[in-house]
């Protein structure tokens, strides 16, 4: 699992098109009707923040995971800048931990763990999907709720693999080739970044980028594979929807969320 660095800087300018608002609601929707309306929440993959801080306004205790000290400074910082506002002294609150989702750990239960935009993707070995799903429930209430996206085989195969994305702005400008390894069904994300630097540009002068280079792979894993892990972890799998509905997942549904329940430590 490759840690953001250059993209850090800029990657909520570059997400910007990421309906967090909306994504959020839908979120907060299932743990309401999967009996987690309120207590403690742990975000996995929170990088910078931003659902972990909209949870934390809907009135949940958040607990924010990240292993990459880049994002998670910008979440820090981003809280203490939220806090300063008045009526969000609240979002100080918010935990933010620099651990491997595989292998992190706290001190102890949650009533609901959650992990969205693609995180659990990030994790390409099956072996260790299952140990993050073994942690998982092993740090969820009686009865807890986990809550996880995914991107889809189909959205790996026919929208991502063998593209490239580009996109320029004043602020920074980045090149995101994709390949996809139907065999091994790994997506290796090429990236190449020009950050300007803080200060250039000012007082009629020139502005100076500073140019990123970084790796980053996602695995892609099908509804029953996951199934079967899960089960294996000890949880019991709810439902899968296509995302930010309550339908089945389609053959060409790009997102699916997960929904999974401890069942009973005992029982694993």
């Amino acid at each position: 699992m490759e840690a953001y660095t250059g993209f850090a800087k800029v990657y909520d300018l570059f997400m910007d098109n990421v309906p967090y608002g909306e994504w959020s609601r839908y979120l907060i929707g299932l743990l309401q009707e999967f009996q987690a309306s309120q207590g403690l929440v742990l975000e996995l993959g929170c990088g910078t923040g931003k659902m972990t801080r909209l949870l934390a306004a809907a009135g949940y205790d958040m607990i924010g995971i990240d292993n990459s000290p880049e994002m998670l400074q910008l979440a820090q910082e981003a809280g203490e800048a939220s806090a300063m506002q008045e009526g969000a002294v609240e979002e100080a609150e918010i935990l933010y931990l620099l651990q491997d989702m595989r292998e992190f750990e706290l001190y102890g239960t949650v009533q609901a763990v959650v992990s969205v935009c693609d995180s659990m993707n990030y994790i390409l070995e099956e072996e260790e999907l299952l140990q993050a799903f073994r942690l998982v429930n092993n740090y969820l209430n009686p009865g807890g709720v986990f809550i996880f996206d995914l991107n889809t085989p189909y959205k790996y195969r026919e929208l991502l693999g063998e593209s490239t994305i580009c996109e320029n702005r004043p602020e920074g400008s980045f090149i995101w080739e994709n390949y996809f390894d139907e065999e091994e069904q790994i997506n290796q994300y090429d990236l190449t970044l020009f950050v300007r630097e803080e200060g250039s540009g000012k007082a009629g002068g020139g502005c100076l980028y500073r140019k990123y280079e970084e790796t980053h792979f996602q695995r892609a894993y099908g509804i029953e594979q996951v199934k079967g892990l899960l089960d294996r972890a000890g949880m019991e799998f709810v439902a899968a929807y296509d995302a930010f509905t309550h339908n089945p997942p389609r053959k060409d549904s790009e997102r699916v969320y997960v929904i999974a329940r401890e069942r009973g430590k005992d029982r694993g």
